[in-house]
C-alpha cells in the first residue's frame, strides 16, 4: 500500500522530525529538490505558488510534479491558495494537498472560507491547511506590512470548526529574504499555549528560510544586491521541530538564493558562456545541495520514507 501525505505527518509527529516543503518554479529547482530528497531517503513535500503555478502553466507543471511523484515519499502541494477557485483548481488538478490562506480576511470570513475547502478537498482526499495569524514580509505574491501572532484559543475553535488537517501558526518567522531587523527570536511561549489546546495536531512554519549568509555572500561576491538579507536561525528551526508540533516547514527563499547564486558565479567567471544548460545545471547541483542539508540539519528527515 503506498504511503500518503497523512502518513508522513503522523509519523513525523511521532518521531520528532518535520517534512521539508520545497517551493519551485522552474524544471532544475525541482530536479534539485528531488535530487536532494533522494539522496537522503527523505520524504518531502514540492510546493508550488499561484505565481508559480501561473509562471510554469498548469499542464507544464503537472507533467514535471508528476515524473517526480513516481519516486516514493514525494507530495505536491499548493502554498498560499487565496481563494476557493485557485484551491478547487488544485485539487482537481491532481495535488496531494492546498492551503488555504485566509489569513488577511477577519477571523470568521478565514473561517467561512476554509469551512469551503475543507468540504471540497476532502471528498477527493485532498489535505488541507490553513493559516491563523499573519505572517510579516512579502514573498511571491503573499505580503503584509505587520505580523499578527495566533491566538491560541481561536486556534482550537479554528480547527474545530474547518475540520482542517494542518495549520500554519504565525509565531515571528516572516517571509522574504530580509526577516529581521532586530532580534531574532520565535515565541514558542504562543506555540506551546497552543499545544496545549490542540494536542498532537500537526502544526506549520512559513516565512522559515535561513537565508544562508554563505549564499548571500556569494550573491553579493558575483554582483548582486542583498546586503542586510538575514533568515531564521536554524537552532530556533530545530528546537520547534524536536520539541513542539511542527511537522512542516515551508522553505522558499533559501532555494531561490541556492540557484541565484550559482548561476551568478558561472556567468561572472565564464562571460562566454551562452548556453542555458551551463549553468542552470550548476544552479540544479546548488539546489540539491541545499536540499540536503536542510534535510540532514533542519528537517531532520533522513532515511525516514
Amino acid at each position: 500500500m503506498k504511503k500518503d501525505l497523512k502518513f508522513y505527518l503522523n509519523k513525523a509527529l511521532k518521531e520528532g522530525f518535520c517534512l521539508g516543503a520545497l517551493n519551485f518554479s522552474n524544471m532544475e529547482c525541482l530536479q534539485g529538490i528531488i535530487d536532494g530528497a533522494k539522496a537522503t531517503n527523505s520524504p518531502i513535500i514540492i510546493s508550488v505558488s499561484e505565481g508559480a503555478l501561473k509562471y510554469m502553466q498548469d499542464d507544464y507543471c503537472m507533467a514535471l510534479a508528476n515524473v517526480a511523484r513516481k519516486n516514493k515519499g514525494i507530495f505536491l502541494h499548493l502554498d498560499h491558495g487565496k481563494s476557493y477557485e485557485i484551491c478547487k483548481k488544485a485539487v482537481d488538478l491532481g495535488f496531494d494537498s492546498v492551503m488555504i490562506d485566509g489569513s488577511s480576511l477577519d477571523y470568521a470570513e478565514n473561517i467561512k472560507l476554509t469551512k469551503k475547502v475543507v468540504d471540497y478537498a476532502h471528498k477527493k482526499e485532498v489535505l488541507v491547511e490553513a493559516e491563523l495569524g499573519q505572517i510579516k514580509g512579502i514573498e511571491d505574491e503573499v505580503s503584509s506590512a505587520s505580523h499578527h501572532y495566533t491566538d491560541p484559543i481561536q486556534a482550537l475553535e479554528f480547527v474545530k470548526k474547518t475540520g482542517v488537517d494542518t495549520l500554519a501558526v504565525a509565531i515571528g518567522t516572516s517571509h522574504g529574504a530580509y526577516k529581521y531587523s532586530g532580534e531574532k527570536t520565535l515565541r514558542f511561549d504562543i506555540l506551546s499555549d497552543i499545544e496545549k489546546l490542540l494536542p498532537a495536531f500537526p502544526l506549520v512554519l512559513h516565512g522559515a528560510s535561513t537565508v544562508d549568509q554563505e549564499l548571500v555572500n556569494k550573491i553579493n561576491k558575483f554582483g548582486g544586491e542583498m546586503k542586510s538579507a538575514t533568515g531564521i536561525p536554524a537552532e530556533l528551526l530545530v528546537k520547534a521541530v524536536k520539541e513542539h508540533n511542527i511537522v512542516k516547514i515551508n522553505t522558499d527563499t533559501d532555494l531561490r538564493l541556492a540557484i541565484t547564486s550559482a548561476v551568478r558565479e558561472v556567468l561572472m567567471q565564464n562571460p562566454s558562456i551562452f548556453d542555458p544548460r551551463d549553468y542552470l545545471k550548476v544552479g540544479r547541483e546548488q539546489v540539491k545541495q541545499i536540499t540536503i542539508k536542510k534535510i540532514k540539519k533542519v528537517f531532520f528527515s533522513e532515511n525516514k520514507l
